[in-house]
C-alpha cells in the first residue's frame, strides 16, 4: 500500500504542481516561520537595593530578566516575572513568588502617591523586610503608566484563567490570550570598585583665644530605600541637611559681626554613607583624630549635635549614649533645648537614653560613632526610635506628604511639614545661641528670642532647600564625588563658612567594610507573544493536517489501483 501512495505522490509530483503547492506550502510555511515577537512597551525598572555590609550581602543578586509575564494569582510562577501593583502588594504574596522560584518580581507603583495612602504605609513597614536577607530573584519597581497597566491587566485576566471549571475553556484561553515576555537591556550587576564617599567640612572659627571650645554640627545627606534610584529622603535626611544649613547661614552672620563674634569655634560636617553605618563619619575621625597632629576635634569639643529627621512631627527626642553630667556643656544644651521649649507649649520634648552596643552589625544614630571615639555627642529627631520605617524608605518623597496628612500618619510618615521644619530650625538655633553666648548664667529670660526680624529663619530657604534635596535620589551608591548633588552642597557651604573642605572613603580592597554593584536602573521591554501551550497546539495542529492530508492520498491511491485493475481487462478487449 505504501509504494501504492508512493506512486501517487509521484504522480502528483509530475502532472498536478499545483495541487502539491496547496496541499503542502501551508504546513511548511507554518513550521519555518514562527509568529514575530512585538515589541508592546519599553520602560525603565528600578532594580532592589543590592550591597554587602559588614560581609553581609542583602537585598536582590541577579540582574537579567528575559521570562514570560504573569500575576500572582496564576498557580505556577516557577521561571515567570510576577507582576504586582502596589495596591495588591503584600508579604505573603511577595513569599509565594520567591518559594516558587519566580524568574523575576516587577512591583508597579502608581505615579500619584496621593491616591494610596494606607498602602504607602503598610509598604514601608514591609521595606526592612525585603532587604533583610538576599535572594537570587531579580526584583524591581516600575513607575505605572497607562501601557504598563494595560500588560498589567491582560496578564491577570490570562492568570486568573487557570482557575476556570472546564479544562477545555483553559485550555482555549491559553492559546488565544496574548502573552508578554519581559527581558532586560542590561548585564549581569558586578561590584564596583573604587567607590568613593564624599563628605564635606565647613567651620566658623571663635574668637578670643587659641584653645576656644568647638560645637560640631553634623547630618547625613545620604538617602536610602529598597531601591536606590526611587530613595529621595526627603525627610531622611533632606530635613537633617536643610536645618544644617540654614544653621550655617544664620551664625555665619552673627561671626561676620565683632560684637556677636562668640568664643566657640562651629564645625559643620554633611557626612556621606550615613545609611552604611556612617562610613563618612568613621573615616573623618579617623582622619581627625588618628592621622593628623592638630584638629578642632583634637582640642576641646564641648559637644556633637547630630541632626536627623526633623521635618514634622509634635515632639523632638534627644538621643544620649550616656546622660549629660550636670555642669558640662552637654548638659548646657540640654537646659536651654528645655529653656526654649517653653515657647512652644505643643511640642513635647524628651531624652531617649541608649547604650551602644557594639555587637551590633550597625549602629543606631549617628552620634554613637562619635561617642565610640569618647567624644560627647547626641542625635537630635522626631524619631524616638532608631528603628522607625520613616527613616529608610522610598516613600518618604515630598509628593506623599498631603496622602500621608490625610491618612493621619503626621507622626511616622514620610512627611514634610515646612513650618515644623522652621520651627524645630528655629528652635535649635536658639538653644545654641543661649549655650554659645551663656544666656542663662548671665540671668537672660527664656523668652528672649535671637532670631527675629532681619535674623529670622527664612522659610523660604527652608523649602527651597527642600524642594532641591527631594528632587533627586541621593543613595550612597548614586553620589560619587563629581555628582551635582555634592558640587552644590559645596558651593552653599562655600557661602556661608571658611575652609570648605571634601573629605573621601573608599572600601579597604582587602576586607571591605561595604561593597556596592551596579545595574541599578535599566531598561525593560514587553514583547506581545503567544504563550507556550499555542506552539503545542499549533505543532498539533499541523501534525493532524498533514496526517489527514496522508490519508486522504492513501485512499485515493487505493481506489486508483481498483480503478486500473477494473478498467485494465476492458482495454485489452478493444
Amino acid at each position: 500500500m505504501f509504494e501504492e501512495a508512493s506512486e501517487v505522490f509521484e504522480n502528483m509530483f509530475k502532472s498536478s504542481f499545483p495541487l502539491t503547492f496547496i496541499v503542502f506550502l501551508p504546513a511548511v510555511l507554518i513550521l519555518v516561520s514562527p509568529l514575530p515577537a512585538e515589541a508592546a512597551h519599553e520602560f525603565t525598572v528600578y532594580r532592589m537595593q543590592q550591597y554587602d555590609l559588614q560581609g553581609q550581602n542583602y537585598g536582590s543578586r541577579n540582574a537579567i530578566l528575559n521570562t514570560e509575564a504573569r500575576t500572582v494569582e496564576a498557580d505556577v510562577l516557577s521561571r515567570r516575572c510576577v507582576l504586582m501593583r502596589l495596591a495588591d502588594f503584600s508579604y505573603e504574596k511577595y513569599q509565594k513568588a520567591l518559594r516558587q522560584s519566580a524568574g523575576a518580581v516587577v512591583l508597579v507603583l502608581p505615579t500619584n502617591m496621593s491616591t494610596l495612602p494606607q498602602d504607602i504605609v503598610q509598604f514601608m513597614e514591609l521595606e526592612p523586610e525585603l532587604l533583610a536577607t538576599e535572594t537570587i530573584v531579580p526584583v524591581y519597581f516600575a513607575l505605572e503608566d497607562d501601557e504598563l497597566l494595560s500588560i498589567y491587566t491582560q496578564t491577570q485576566d490570562s492568570s486568573t484563567s487557570q482557575g476556570s471549571s472546564s479544562a477545555a475553556e483553559v485550555l482555549l484561553h491559553s492559546a488565544t490570550a496574548n502573552g508578554f515576555q519581559m527581558v532586560t537591556s542590561g548585564a549581569q550587576s558586578k561590584a564596583v570598585t573604587d567607590w568613593a564617599i564624599t563628605s564635606l567640612e565647613g567651620r566658623l572659627t571663635g574668637v578670643g583665644g587659641e584653645d576656644l571650645p568647638t560645637i560640631v554640627l553634623v547630618a547625613h545627606y545620604d538617602s536610602f530605600g529598597v531601591a536606590p534610584w526611587l530613595s529621595y529622603g526627603a525627610d531622611s535626611n533632606g530635613s537633617g541637611v536643610a536645618v544644617l544649613l540654614e544653621l550655617a547661614r544664620l551664625f555665619s552672620r552673627l561671626y561676620s559681626h565683632k560684637r556677636t563674634h562668640a568664643g566657640y569655634n562651629l564645625l559643620f560636617f554633611l557626612s556621606g554613607g550615613g545609611k552604611f553605618n556612617y562610613q563618612g563619619t568613621k573615616r573623618w575621625l579617623e582622619d581627625n583624630l588618628d592621622h593628623t597632629e592638630s584638629s578642632l576635634l583634637q582640642d576641646n569639643v564641648a559637644f556633637v549635635l547630630c541632626l536627623d529627621t526633623l521635618g514634622n512631627g509634635d515632639s523632638l527626642h534627644l538621643h544620649v549614649s550616656k546622660p549629660p553630667k550636670e555642669g558640662s556643656p552637654q548638659h548646657a544644651l540640654l537646659r536651654e533645648l528645655q529653656m526654649v521649649l517653653q515657647q512652644y507649649p505643643d511640642l513635647k520634648f524628651s531624652m531617649v537614653h541608649k547604650k551602644i552596643n557594639l555587637a551590633d552589625d550597625t549602629l543606631a544614630w549617628e552620634h554613637e560613632r562619635f561617642g565610640i571615639r569618647r567624644l560627647p555627642a547626641f542625635t537630635l529627631s522626631r524619631l524616638d526610635s532608631h528603628r522607625s520605617v520613616a527613616r529608610n524608605s522610598i516613600m518618604d518623597m515630598r509628593s506623599v506628604s498631603s496622602s500621608l496628612e490625610r491618612a493621619g500618619e503626621t507622626t511616622t510618615g514620610p512627611h514634610v511639614d515646612l513650618k515644623k521644619l522652621s520651627r524645630n530650625t528655629k528652635l535649635i538655633a536658639e538653644a545654641l545661641a543661649r549655650v554659645i553666648y551663656n544666656l542663662t548664667e548671665k540671668g537672660t529670660n527664656g523668652d528672649l528670642e535671637i532670631f527675629t526680624e532681619q535674623m529670622q529663619v527664612q522659610e523660604d530657604q527652608l523649602t527651597s532647600l527642600i524642594d532641591w534635596l527631594a528632587s533627586q535620589p541621593r543613595a550612597a551608591q548614586l553620589v560619587d564625588k563629581d555628582s551635582s548633588v555634592v558640587s552644590t552642597l559645596e558651593y552653599y557651604m562655600g557661602h556661608y563658612l571658611k575652609d570648605v573642605k571634601r573629605h573621601f572613603v573608599k572600601a579597604d580592597k582587602r576586607d571591605p567594610e561595604f561593597v556596592f554593584y551596579d545595574q541599578l536602573k535599566q531598561t525593560m521591554n514587553a514583547y506581545r507573544v503567544k504563550p507556550a501551550v499555542f506552539d503545542l497546539l499549533l505543532a498539533l495542529c499541523i501534525a493532524a493536517y498533514l496526517g489527514l492530508v496522508y490519508l486522504a492520498v492513501q485512499h485515493f491511491g487505493v481506489l486508483y489501483s481498483i480503478l486500473r485493475r477494473l478498467t485494465a481487462p476492458r482495454a485489452k478487449q478493444h
